[in-house]
Parts: structure tokens; C-alpha cells; sequence
């Protein structure tokens, strides 16, 4: 059997099954005169012929002109196309010049990757990731036209795979037919590998070819793949000739990133570059309300302080605080009988992970003093002396405050380490400052940047 003939006889099937589904036929009548003695006899750029065996088959199709030129349209992904029904005799007198259909592409890719769930409307963005937010923008708005390659860096969870998604999702609520593609470099190894062996190589180089927008994630693990580096260079030149937009991110800079190609470096830094940190308390915040909310959980559930204590001391990336609600979550469920999630909760929760106390760093209250004293500006004896300054007061008892929540020490114990107080009194200093951080944000943040010097230390 020829290609050809192979060929009508698979459009023929797909239009068999379109007319199935879509069309009211009964289905009786369907299995009588359509799917059987009927075939593809001819196809050129404008019509398409249909052979039947009877004359009634014949007049039974005519009915369905208007359903097979919406199948015949559908399955070779045209729109003017119009189906004629000929008898095998007519067909055999009229002698059709069949076209030479252009061979198929096989589809090696899939699917574009893109996660819908990640946009730009939720993405939080603060100064550490403002400027990779306003450059990603940007060229979702005008893809080709202002950073191209754009090349976002910075360590793992801060939010790049995000900002790749972001970009391909608002590319094609604005353009449907836009041709975007988003993978990690570990797919990309893999779909090379995989095209080589099956020999579609070609077809997967020409789909790449064909994007409007190549979003490749984790660049970094493209090092030392010689094959993989080759293919990836022909169609990084390929679509930046034809000013197409690519984004590209990694854990470091092009420049930083070793088994790498030079001119494949070169490439990557011929852009813009631009890196996401950590995020900062009010940010970790932020990200922090809004995974609550996309979970449909009621933030109210939660008291401020709470939410403050795992902004602080979880803000390292996004998934380490996403990890720390989630164990949040587990714990007043699975513990507590309250339903609303408070200081005490949280600490019990965070008290003990896989039978390990969760600690910053290890720490002791003469650390903490001394970290304290430097941010306020005092010296050590002054924070366990016996004044009552303002200033003074106010760091000691967030010294307190801080030996209490980090190290977990009897209140008697804090005490004479402060001056030999009474544990009374260390149990008023962590109330004070538990309240206050219900609506004090500078304190907040105070507190943050104290226990960010705790993780340097």
C-alpha cells in the first residue's frame, strides 16, 4: 500500500470519528451508510473527495455536506475546504489529480508546560524580586522586543519558575495562537535523548524552531550535555535571528555556571540579567497571606504574631515558608483542639521536627544579649542592668523575648541570665512584646533583622 493511500485512509478515519461525535446522525444510520464502503479517494488544497459504493450513500452524504466540510476542515486544520460525494463510477470517470499532501509532522512536544495556576496576579513582589518581576513584564508585554535572551538568576524557591509561567500564561491570555513553550533543562536533556533515539531529532529541532517563546528553567543542569548544547545553541540562534523572546533562568550567572559552553555563555549574557534574593519580612508576609488564601483557608484562624513569627524565621524562599504553614497547618489540626492558631500553637509546632528541636543556628542567651546590645546601640551590661530607660527596657525584654522563643528555657533560667530577675518578671517581658507584635510592624521587622544576624552568627 502506497504512503498516499495510507495517508486518505487516516484522514478519512479522523473525519469518520469528527461526524461521529459531532453530527446528529442516528447512529444506526451512521454504521449503515457512512463508516462502512465509503473512503478518501482524492485530496487537493480545496476539496476533498468522497467515494461511496451506492447511489442512496450518495444522497445520504449530500444531506451531510455542511458536517463534512466542518470535519474535513477540523482534521487538516484549514477553513475553506468543501467535500464532494462521488460514486465509484463518477470517481473512476473524472480521473482526480490527487495533491501530494505535505507529510505530517510528528509532534514530539506535547504539551507548551505552562502551569496556569502561576500569573502574575499572584506573584508577590517586594525588592527582592522587583526588578526580575518588572523585566519579566515587560517582556510578556512586547515578547522579542526588549530583553532577549532575559536571564533571571538566584537560588533555588525564590520564585523564578513562577515569574517563567507568569510570563507564558500572560503571553497567551493576550495571543492564543502564540507559540510558547516553557521546560526545566533536565526535560529538554531528556526529550533530545528520546528524539535521537526514535530519529525525530529533526522534528523536534523544527517545532523549537517554530516558537515564539522558549522559556527554559534551571539552565545550569545543561552543563556538561555536549549533545544537548549543541542542539540547544542552533535553536537559542534560530529564534533570536527571527527576534523571537526567550527567558532563561538558573541558581547562578551565566559567567558562574561551570561545563557550560563559552559561546553558549556568551549568548546568555548578551541580554539582561537579573537576580531574585530572599525575600525580606514584609514580603515572606505577603507570600505568606496570599498562600493562605489560595488555599481557602480563613486568614483570621491565625493571629498576627503568628503569621510575624513565620515571615521571620522561615523567610529563606518561598517554599521553606510554605513548607513551615503547611507544618502549621498539620499541627493544629492533628493536636490542637483550638480552632484558631495562636503563639503557643505555633511554637509547639515548631518546637520539634523529625525529634530535632527547629533552631535558627545554635544559640545562647549570651549571644542573643550581644546581638541585641549591637542593634540597639548598648552594651551588654546595660541590657541586664537594672535600668528602666525606655530604649534600655525595650531591648531587654526582646532579648528575653528572643532566648525564650529560641532556646526554650525556663523562665527562672532567663532570669539569671538577665540580671538575676524573677521569673515573674521574664514572663511579663515576653507578654509585652507577644502583643505588641500583633501591631507593631517595626517591631516586626526589628526582631527579623535581629534573628537574621542570629543565622550569620
Amino acid at each position: 500500500m502506497t504512503t498516499m493511500k495510507f495517508y486518505l485512509e487516516d484522514v478519512w478515519g479522523k473525519v469518520k470519528s469528527y461526524i461521529q461525535k459531532n453530527s446528529p446522525l442516528d447512529d444506526m444510520i451512521f454504521k449503515t451508510y457512512i463508516e462502512s464502503d465509503t473512503r478518501l479517494g482524492a485530496l487537493d488544497d480545496a476539496t476533498a473527495t468522497i467515494v461511496v459504493s451506492t447511489y442512496l450513500q450518495k444522497v445520504i452524504l449530500h444531506d451531510q455536506l455542511e458536517y463534512l466540510n466542518k470535519a474535513i476542515n477540523s482534521v487538516l486544520e484549514r477553513e475553506n475546504m468543501v467535500c464532494e460525494v462521488l460514486e465509484e463510477g463518477e470517481f473512476t470517470q473524472k480521473k482526480p489529480i490527487t495533491a501530494n499532501p505535505v507529510p505530517e509532522v510528528k509532534r514530539v512536544v506535547k504539551s507548551d508546560g505552562i502551569a496556569i495556576d502561576q500569573t502574575f496576579e499572584n506573584f508577590v513582589v517586594g525588592p527582592s524580586n522587583k526588578e526580575s518581576h518588572s523585566a519579566a513584564l515587560g517582556c510578556a508585554y512586547r515578547p522579542g522586543q526588549f530583553y532577549t535572551p532575559l536571564f533571571i538568576y538566584g537560588n533555588s524557591g525564590l520564585g523564578k519558575t513562577h515569574l517563567l509561567n507568569a510570563i507564558g500564561n500572560y503571553i497567551k491570555g493576550k495571543n492564543p495562537n502564540a507559540k510558547v513553550f516553557y521546560t526545566s533543562s533536565s526535560d529538554f536533556v531528556r526529550q533530545v535523548a528520546n528524539s535521537i533515539q526514535n530519529r525525530e531529532i529533526e522534528d523536534f529541532k523544527d517545532q523549537m524552531y517554530d516558537l515564539d517563546v522558549l522559556l527554559i528553567d534551571d539552565i545550569q543542569f545543561l552543563a556538561g550535555k555536549e549533545k544537548s548544547h549543541e542542539i540547544f545553541f542552533h535553536i537559542f540562534n534560530e529564534l533570536i535571528y527571527n527576534r523571537k523572546q526567550i527567558v532563561i533562568t538558573s541558581d547562578r550567572l551565566p559567567t558562574e555556571i561551570k561545563g557550560l559552553e563559552d559561546r553558549l555563555i556568551s549568548r546568555f549574557s548578551s541580554g539582561l540579567s537579573v537576580g531574585v534574593d530572599s525575600p525580606e519580612f514584609e514580603t515572606s508576609l505577603a507570600i505568606l497571606k496570599m498562600k493562605i488564601m489560595s488555599r481557602s483557608v480563613d486568614p483570621g484562624i491565625f493571629d498576627e504574631d503568628v503569621l510575624a513569627y513565620v515571615a521571620a524565621n522561615f523567610s529563606k524562599d518561598v517554599r521553606t515558608l510554605e513548607g513551615a504553614l503547611n507544618r502549621l497547618l498539620f499541627y493544629s489540626i492533628q493536636f490542637s483542639n483550638n480552632d484558631h492558631i495562636n503563639l503557643d500553637i505555633a511554637m509547639s509546632a515548631f518546637k520539634v521536627t523529625n525529634g530535632q528541636p527547629i533552631k535558627t543556628n545554635e544559640l545562647d542567651t549570651k549571644t542573643i544579649k550581644r546581638i541585641v546590645a549591637d542593634y540597639y546601640g548598648l552594651t551588654q551590661a546595660q541590657l541586664v542592668s537594672k535600668a528602666r530607660t525606655k530604649a534600655i527596657a525595650n531591648a531587654r525584654h526582646i532579648a528575653i523575648y528572643l532566648s525564650r522563643k529560641h532556646l526554650d528555657l525556663p523562665y527562672n533560667k532567663i532570669g539569671e541570665e538577665f540580671g538575676k530577675r524573677d521569673h515573674s518578671t521574664i514572663i511579663s517581658a515576653c507578654d509585652k512584646i507577644e502583643k505588641k507584635l500583633k501591631t507593631d510592624q517595626l517591631l516586626a521587622r526589628a526582631i527579623f533583622e535581629i534573628e537574621s544576624e542570629f543565622k550569620a552568627s
